[in-house]
């Protein structure tokens, strides 16, 4: 039951962290580009990354695996699924899974972009009008 707790605590600061970004990116940079996603993508991937190679078993940092769980699931996936997403894509690479890791690129970017296209036509069709942003 701690590491469902480990893991809704933080999600919770993740993805107050990730508002936050995202509007102050917007004030310092506009909102005409997603820098602050960008942002928060990038931040995500390398906290996931150096956090869990430097915390792991033997590494230089030991860690109790409820922070881990806290940091990595809670509140990384709060702050960006990006950050998984990396994680997973290098860890096929480094597994010398080239194809399993550009697969994964692939159908990542095409399946989100499909599936975030059809929401938008099928709340579009519900009445949402097309060009409210969430």
């Amino acid at each position: 039951m701690m590491t469902y707790l480990w893991v809704a605590l933080g999600s919770a600061l993740g993805g107050m962290a990730r508002y936050g970004v995202g509007i102050a990116a917007a004030r310092l940079w506009g909102a005409g580009f997603p820098w602050g996603t960008l942002l928060i993508n990038v931040v995500g991937s390398f906290v996931i990354s150096f956090f869990g190679t430097l915390t792991l078993p033997g590494g230089r940092l030991q860690a109790d695996p409820g922070l881990r769980i806290f940091v990595m699931v809670g509140f990384c996936g709060g702050f960006t699924t990006f950050s998984s997403f990396s994680l997973q894509t290098l860890e096929l690479a480094r597994d010398d899974a080239w194809l399993g890791a550009i697969a994964n690129v692939a159908l990542s970017v095409i399946l989100c972009l499909a599936a975030v296209t059809a929401g938008h036509v099928l709340a579009s069709r519900l009445g949402v009008m097309p060009s409210a942003r969430g």
